[in-house]
């Protein structure tokens, strides 16, 4: 039998899941699930999934006409009688509430997500004609700060990559492991840090995905197209010596092809390696919140600053707008905007 790849297989297990959070739902819910289907990625549609429920949730729990109503039964006429003071009022529950015994805060990304998805819910039975009304795009998007990107600075990523190598600053029980999984770990930050590929993407990763040839790996990105995204030597010989030690290792069966493997000799997971790089980032710098994603912005930051070519970063990335590059590198831009103030000569002194 053909071994499942990642992706297939994380597709398989999410359409699962899916399936169990749909049953707690309004029936009429599967409608839109089964129209979204081609558009979305299964990943999103959990997503959506998870935020209606918090949604019928609060209806049931404010709306007295729905008070000895199951949520399952919770009739499609119900969304025409929802209207957008409604849907303001759902946004400041949304601030605190409890779910299934635990607290939940939303700051204002969380209200905008969760209000697109009613957008979305409210768009697809609007446009079938199933109701007739749309109170949600009459309720404005909450407006976002801007945060600053947290990366790692050029010495930082020195002093990282060189305690991955050591495990100097690590604790005794971590250390215990460290001589066990230095190479492997090496491998994983410097590809992170020297291409920007997604964790996800980087543990979707199978043997056969790498081309030493033209020094190049076979990524799925988010929505399911395949690209090839090139590396450097340091990446090329970080995953040399990582192949290496990884033809002694027997893996288990069924992650045969995985290239990053677990101590378990199974293919790592994502928390596992957002596990490592907390764990080595937090020797390097405590003010910093270091994740696989600040990885991915620091190879931005890093390109952008070589190249000042804002297509090219959105392209590597993956972005499909340059907008969103544009967005998250701003402040580099705005640096190489004022270098260009003093470049200019009006007039040579004399």
């Amino acid at each position: 039998m053909k071994e499942q790849n990642y992706h297939d297989k994380v597709n398989i297990e999410n359409a699962v899941k899916l399936r169990e959070l749909i049953k707690s739902l309004p029936h009429f819910c599967s409608d839109f699930f089964r129209g979204i289907e081609p558009t979305t990625s299964s990943r999103t549609r959990i997503a959506y999934a998870y935020d209606l429920s918090v949604f019928f949730e609060f209806l049931s729990k404010t709306n007295a006409a729905l008070k000895n109503t199951p949520i399952p039964d919770i009739p499609i006429h119900t969304l025409d009688q929802i209207r957008a003071i409604d849907i303001e009022e759902y946004l400041d529950y949304l601030k605190y509430y409890q779910k299934d015994g635990k607290e939940h805060i939303n700051d204002e990304s969380g209200k905008k997500r969760k209000l697109i998805t009613l957008r979305t819910f409210y768009n697809y039975y609007f446009k079938k004609e199933m109701i007739t009304t749309n109170p949600a795009i009459l309720v404005n998007i909450p407006k976002l700060h801007e945060k600053e990107i947290v990366r790692l600075d050029i010495d930082e990523i020195a002093r990282l990559l060189d305690e991955v190598e050591s495990g100097d600053n690590l604790t005794k029980s971590q250390q215990k492991y460290h001589n066990k999984t230095k190479v492997r770990d090496l491998a994983i930050m410097t590809l992170l840090l020297g291409t920007g590929i997604r964790v996800s993407e980087c543990v979707g990763l199978d043997i056969h995905d790498i081309d030493f040839n033209n020094n190049g790996i076979k990524i799925i990105r988010k929505g399911g197209n395949e690209v090839i995204v090139y590396f450097g030597e340091e990446v090329e010989d970080a995953l040399t010596n990582y192949l290496i030690e990884r033809k002694q290792i027997l893996a288990s069966e069924g992650h045969t092809n995985a290239l990053f493997l677990s101590m378990q000799n199974r293919r790592i997971s994502v928390r596992s390696v957002e596990n490592l790089v907390k764990k080595y980032s937090s020797t390097v710098t405590k003010l910093k919140r270091i994740t696989p994603h600040k990885l991915r912005s620091t190879y931005g930051t890093s390109l952008y600053r070589e190249t000042g070519d804002i297509y090219l970063v959105a392209d590597v990335l993956g972005h499909k707008d340059v907008n969103t590059t544009r967005k998250h590198y701003a402040a580099i831009e705005d640096s190489r905007r004022r270098s260009a103030a003093n470049v200019v000569k009006l007039r040579e002194k004399e």
